[in-house]
């Protein structure tokens, strides 16, 4: 999935594989939720490892564990026991934080569908030869991820987003990883192709 950017051609469609980007949603809040925000930097650190750089990359989080006063390492946040890497650290650039993580937003990123004066920073442009790494994370059930405890997105919405970018040929291919409770259904009403989905 994530090959060279340089790579001629795609396994999949024959088309010309140009660029990989990686959309990163932890659509929780508060200290509870440590792990998700926990997974989503984790996440963060590895794509940047492989090579995706910033300027490609559309972070989402509630950005609040970090500087939480029960944090007692504070601006720092952990995936692990022995605090070996504080994945926060420098570095990190969030894209959308607090209550800009909607359903809404993330619809917008995909789609680009944005109000006018949107930042490049907060847009993913991708086209046909794009390979699109979506991961979410947080709070779910049958066929919807909460956001926050206060919206949801449905199954529905995503595929149709996705559809979406499929017409505007805006992906080559699309790596999706639901991380919640019930996850697996979060993609059951996908039908676009060139979309490998995956729950855990």
């Amino acid at each position: 999935f994530f090959q060279s950017s340089s790579s001629s051609s795609s396994p999949a469609g024959g088309s010309n594989h140009t660029s990989n980007w990686a959309v990163l949603v932890d659509a929780s809040r508060y200290w509870f939720n440590y792990r998700h925000i926990a997974n989503t930097l984790s996440l963060y650190r590895t794509v940047k490892r492989l090579g995706i750089p910033d300027s490609n990359i559309i972070l989402m989080l509630a950005d609040d564990v970090s500087c939480s006063p029960r944090n007692s390492f504070p601006a720092s946040v952990f995936g692990n026991a022995n605090h070996r890497a504080n994945l926060y650290g420098d570095n990190i650039e969030v894209d959308y934080r607090g209550y800009e993580v909607t359903p809404e937003n993330l619809l917008r990123v995909l789609t680009d569908r944005h109000a006018p004066g949107t930042p490049r920073s907060k847009r993913l442009l991708t086209d046909a030869g794009s390979n699109v790494f979506l991961y979410i994370t947080g709070h779910g059930g049958d066929e919807f991820m909460k956001f926050q405890d206060q919206t949801e997105i449905m199954s529905k919405d995503i595929a149709d987003a996705l559809e979406q970018m499929r017409e505007k040929r805006r992906y080559n291919e699309v790596l999706f990883i639901a991380e919640t409770c019930q996850a697996a259904t979060l993609a059951e009403r996908f039908y676009s192709p060139g979309v490998l989905a995956i729950g855990s």
